[in-house]
């Protein structure tokens, strides 16, 4: 789920974009916020991991530089340093409309735009890098991707509703679809993608979602309280048959003891039908 503003009036660029992609099946809704957010509740870490998409990275400018020419490589473009100064170069990008988007490290719009397009791609193959270590554990959970991206709203704020704008929404739709095209890979297509184009630009940007975590005993705690209740369970029996034991035997030697007494003290007489001579007819 990926939060982008900076849409305002590019609604139909969007639209047609989605339209000619290959993303698979697409669903456009208009949703209206009022000042509360959207609450995602969920059980636990224990039964869903959670991606963050806009978690920053400590890349130095070496690093970046790196980065930077693996993106104009990624997008079919160049990436060119001006000087011998890393982060000072202009990236060329190819359009699917056929214009090329020139963009300079050295603006900042410009570089807050090209460094957020590389923080949504390292952040997605990190959670791909992920999923595949999830995938093979036992506990295998669901995973949620959730974040935003700003690099639109800084290029609107700078150039307004000039071309600088438009290739640059046309620019993050295709590293959308390729990135979507990634995902559905690692995923072999068991993904869902929510994109929200925060349109308003009245809207706080990066709150139209809230998610909580609900704390949950673990594994081990569950299957300790298991085994202590199981073990519980056992000792209430053996307690209750020890119980009916010794009151069984108790009884009994009663019985034994009021028999030999009864026996002893009873009066010895002689039958009549049994030692007389007399028969009876």
């Amino acid at each position: 789920m990926l939060e982008v503003g900076g849409m305002e009036g590019d609604q139909q660029l969007l639209m047609d974009h989605l339209a000619n992609s290959q993303v698979g099946s697409t669903i456009r809704r208009k949703v209206l916020f009022g000042s509360g957010k959207a609450e995602i509740q969920l059980s636990g870490q224990d039964e869903i991991s959670v991606i963050a998409l806009d978690e920053a990275s400590e890349c130095d400018a070496v690093c970046m530089d790196k980065q930077l020419r693996e993106l104009a490589s990624w997008l079919g473009g160049s990436y060119v340093s001006s000087s011998e100064e890393l982060l000072d170069g202009e990236l060329t990008a190819n359009l699917a409309s056929g214009r090329s988007l020139n963009l300079h490290m050295s603006k900042k719009a410009d570089r807050e735009f090209i460094l957020s397009i590389v923080s949504l791609i390292r952040n997605i193959r990190r959670a791909m890098e992920m999923h595949e270590g999830l995938s093979q554990s036992m506990n295998n959970p669901a995973e949620l991707m959730i974040g935003s991206f700003s690099g639109l709203k800084a290029l609107q704020e700078k150039y307004g509703h000039e071309d600088v704008s438009q290739q640059g929404v046309e620019l993050f739709l295709a590293t959308l679809t390729k990135l979507f095209d990634l995902l559905q890979d690692a995923y072999q297509g068991q993904i869902v993608g929510v994109v929200y184009f925060n349109v308003k630009p009245n809207v706080e940007f990066g709150s139209i979602s809230n998610v909580n975590l609900a704390s949950r005993p673990s594994p081990r705690w569950l299957g300790e309280a298991v085994n202590s209740s199981a073990s519980t369970i056992i000792e209430e029996i053996v307690l209750v048959r020890r119980t009916l034991a010794v009151i069984t035997g108790i009884i009994l030697l009663l019985s034994t003891f009021l028999g030999i007494y009864f026996l002893l003290n009873m009066p010895l007489t002689r039958d009549t039908l049994l030692y007389s001579n007399v028969k009876l007819d």
